[in-house]
């Protein structure tokens, strides 16, 4: 069985984004005995997640009890660069000292695309390293996204950035190398699990990219039902949906039933969540997290925890179940290539476009990091 993983994981359109958040009052951050409520009932059925990047928030949940692991990205270490606040000026301050040592790059000269890259990584893993201080469990880093589309780059980059963990007195074991769900992508995975270095296949958003991504062995995949969403309700004109019929939760009901029928180790753990029935439905918030109740694994944002600590532990019914699921699941184990998969993508608007999307977003944040750092050369 696997290490039981919880991720902290940006939702690029949550207003939670904000790298430093207000203290949390809510009881579900306090390190005294929890009340019982529906956040509590969900942790019995789901290993749970944080979705935030920030480090007194993640401390905060982390004393509870329900919050084991973490995870960093672009977003994240973008704003790590741009805080300000003197725990992340250190961080950036030694990655920029790090990869000028290492590249001989000299103060006052352009600085050479290596050596930024190699910053980029060095701050990435310094988050990551205060984030382990943290949580017992592992930490989540992220490859440049501007390399998803190249296998053997990507893995350079992810040997790398365990390297300076290890370095650091940090066993792989506790790391996961986050990856973007491209045929590339997954690829990579296939090369980096085979190492023992296990990954994290992000911005999926479709059966077939978690469906390459579990023959690959990649140990995580990150699905996003509140994007899906979004995608079908442009094309439908739809303002909302049940639940149980909602496009996003369907398709992760989908992707986890595959893996319990044909055995597949890879843990299914949804992110990204929107109202089911609309917004200005009460309670709707949490609609799609309640429709996954009994996935592997999910991760959720602080206003979302929050809202399930408001609600009484009854509304939490176990939704995905590995035998009832894999006996329900029609799809065949049909084993793909780079052909075939290039095949079927042609015809996966719904993926396509919200890849593409998420993809340019977090390139957005990279670039906006290497001109923070550029600065500090």
């Amino acid at each position: 069985m696997k290490f039981s993983l919880i991720a902290i994981v940006a939702t690029l359109s949550s207003p939670t984004m904000a790298f430093i958040t207000p203290s949390v009052s809510n009881k579900c951050s306090s390190s005294t005995q929890l009340e019982t409520s529906a956040l509590e009932s969900l942790a019995d059925i789901t290993t749970l997640s944080i979705d935030s990047g920030d480090i007194d928030t993640v401390a905060r949940y982390a004393k509870t009890g329900l919050i084991t692991d973490a995870t960093t990205n672009p977003l994240f270490v973008s704003q790590a660069g741009a805080n300000g606040d003197a725990r992340y000026e250190a961080m950036v301050q030694e990655a920029v000292t790090y990869a000028k040592r290492k590249t001989c790059a000299e103060d006052g000269c352009p600085v050479p695309e290596d050596t930024l890259n190699l910053a980029i990584d060095r701050l990435a893993v310094n988050l990551g390293k205060e984030l382990v201080s943290l949580v017992p469990g592992r930490v989540s880093t992220e490859v440049d996204i501007r390399l998803s589309y190249d296998t053997d780059k990507s893995v350079e980059r992810a040997r790398s950035i365990i390297a300076m963990y290890e370095d650091a007195g940090i066993s792989k074991d506790r790391i996961l190398i986050k990856l973007a769900g491209t045929w590339e992508g997954i690829q990579a995975a296939k090369v980096l699990e085979k190492e023992g270095i296990q990954c994290n296949i992000t911005l999926v958003f479709s059966f077939l990219q978690a469906a390459a991504a579990a023959q690959a062995g990649a140990y995580l995949i990150s699905p996003f039902p509140g994007r899906i969403l979004d995608w079908h309700k442009k094309q439908t004109g739809l303002e909302g949906y049940a639940p149980e019929a909602d496009p996003g939760v369907l398709a992760v009901k989908r992707m986890y039933a595959y893996f319990r029928k044909y055995q597949y180790d890879t843990i299914c753990m949804p992110a990204s969540w929107r109202p089911s029935r609309g917004a200005a439905v009460e309670g709707s918030d949490v609609d799609e997290i309640l429709a996954l109740a009994g996935v592997d694994e999910m991760t959720i944002p602080e206003p979302l925890l929050n809202s399930l600590c408001a609600l009484s532990p009854d509304v939490v019914k176990r939704n995905c179940d590995p035998t009832t699921d894999a006996a329900a699941c029609n799809d065949p184990d049909f084993r793909l290539t780079e052909e075939s998969f290039a095949q079927y993508w042609k015809t996966d608007v719904c993926g396509q476009e919200k890849l593409k999307e998420g993809m340019d977003a977090f390139t957005a944040e990279t670039e906006k990091l290497i001109t923070i750092l550029i600065e500090k050369f």
